[in-house]
């Protein structure tokens, strides 16, 4: 059932790209900068207990 679903997910992917290419980017566009901004939140999380640990 898994291997099933799994492949009607990468099916709907495709499909998805191909009927709307510009709203596929901008989904691709939105996690990458998501991402980004998690990146971001986790360095700055760090350096927050480096600065805790040294005062």
């Amino acid at each position: 059932m898994k291997k099933y679903a799994r492949w009607v997910a990468i099916a709907f992917v495709i499909f998805y790209l191909l009927s709307s290419p510009r709203a596929a980017a901008g989904v691709v566009n939105n996690a990458f900068s998501q991402l980004a901004n998690a990146g971001e939140q986790v360095g700055t999380f760090v350096t927050s207990l480096g600065m805790l640990g040294s005062g």
